[in-house]
């Protein structure tokens, strides 16, 4: 890719950013100000879509809460949403704030109510925010005194209480797709203005591609590793900067591959590990296992997982899967990262191949059942231990056969409750042998 001189994607003028921003991170540069400069999103933005209609539309802006994976798009959506006329914009961070902070807050935009000015209160990280903390908001956003619009990246039906849930309506922010990032990252590369094109950067079409296919639909990350790389290299004579995917790499580094271990992705990506070794696909397996490892996964979760699939999806099927599990699990503990990924990827293997069997877990649940609608069954007396003379004289114990001296026993004497004889829980069902 040539270097250019202007862009399509070049703001207006009158979006020229002030002398203080040259010095902002290039994603901060380039967020967009208008719908028109937005990227991605597409079921929510544009005139026909529900951005697009709270935008041009008279009526109040509802509280909102926008779920989305980090750079796509939250921040920007909420500050262009507050651009309306009438409108004030207040950030907070639930990292950084507490209490104290919303209720001056909220005091602010009281008395810019009463001179006609709305307020649009942004909590970014809402889900930090313990229950008191969301508590405190809710006063403000039930008599209108602010527009909430929360930002998280984690699930709210989990993370943000009820009671603000019901006075929000929850938008979903996709990953933006990697023709949205390359857009994005042509858009930095050839932007006079709040871009690089100053610095004459010159990446390949394949780089440009690869970077936002990495980048995972995370604008941010495309774009502080392009920055980040073509700051990174010395220009040549004419002064172009030729940046190579080394460079890139390089500027990306391991980061990109971190996760919040306390999110929702932690989660997620362990959810794929066990549904693909359930699934027989060793493979796949591998490649969840790597996710988890490379973004910082405690191992030793990853093999007590491990451990649980060897009895709730493996089970009599191939006993030696809980061995596997178990003996993995402590030589992890013993030997730690980095050497530990082999014994874990050995028994994510092992694992997927076996053959298949949830007769345990199928099992349990059916009994479980059984015995919460019978709670108040009485043991039956032959089951009974009689401790005492007394108890064997009311019968405890009576009509118990030793198995191993009486081995007809085993077919002969019945140990459910009367109203449960002839239950069978296990079916005793065929495994599922893995395709292969």
């Amino acid at each position: 890719m040539t270097p250019v001189t202007r862009s399509l994607f070049e703001p207006p003028e009158e979006l020229t950013p002030p002398a203080a921003e040259v010095d902002s991170p290039l994603a901060e540069r380039l967020r967009p100000r208008t719908l028109e400069e937005f990227v991605g999103q597409r079921h929510l933005v544009g005139s026909d879509r529900l951005i697009g209609r709270l935008m041009s539309g008279h009526g109040n802006l509802p509280s909102l809460i926008l779920w989305g994976g980090p750079g796509s798009g939250k921040t920007t959506l909420a500050r262009i949403l507050a651009s309306r006329p009438g409108m004030k914009f207040h950030a907070l961070s639930a990292v950084l704030s507490g209490v104290k902070e919303l209720r001056e807050a909220i005091a602010v935009a009281r008395s810019d109510r009463k001179r006609g000015a709305r307020t649009v209160l942004f909590i970014d990280e809402i889900h930090r925010f313990n229950k008191s903390q969301q508590d405190a908001l809710l006063p403000a956003v039930e008599d209108g005194t602010v527009t909430l619009i929360g930002a998280t990246t984690e699930n709210p039906s989990f993370e943000v209480n009820a009671a603000l849930l019901s006075r929000a309506r929850v938008l979903v922010l996709e990953p933006l797709s990697e023709t949205d990032v390359l857009i994005v990252l042509r858009r930095a590369m050839t932007d006079q203005v709040r871009g690089l094109a100053m610095l004459r950067p010159y990446l390949t079409d394949e780089t440009l591609s690869q970077l936002a296919k990495v980048a995972g639909g995370d604008a941010r990350v495309a774009l502080t590793a392009l920055e980040t790389a073509v700051l990174s290299v010395t220009p040549d004579e004419t002064g172009l900067r030729t940046v190579t995917w080394e460079n890139v790499t390089e500027a990306l580094g391991r980061s990109r591959f971190a996760y919040d271990k306390h999110g929702e992705d932690h989660y997620n990506l362990a959810s794929a590990l066990i549904k693909s070794l359930r699934n027989s696909d060793a493979n796949a397996g591998l490649y969840w296992l790597a996710r988890l490892i490379e973004g910082g996964a405690d191992p030793m979760f990853i093999a007590r997982r491990l451990c649980i699939l060897a009895s709730e999806d493996v089970g009599m099927a191939d006993p030696q899967a809980m061995v596997q599990a178990s003996a993995a699990s402590q030589i992890v503990h013993l030997i730690g990262l980095p050497e530990a990924l082999y014994p874990l990827s050995q028994t994510v293997v092992y694992l997927a191949r076996a053959p298949k069997s949830n007769a345990m877990k199928m099992g349990y649940m059916a009994a479980a059942a059984d015995a919460a609608a019978t709670a108040r069954e009485a043991v039956p007396l032959h089951l009974r231990n009689a401790v005492t003379p007394l108890l064997k004289g009311v019968g405890y114990g009576e009509g118990y056969r030793y198995v191993h001296n009486d081995p007809a026993a085993a077919k002969e004497m019945e140990c459910l409750p009367p109203g449960l004889v002839g239950r069978d829980y296990l079916h005793d069902s065929e495994p599922t042998a893995p395709p292969f």
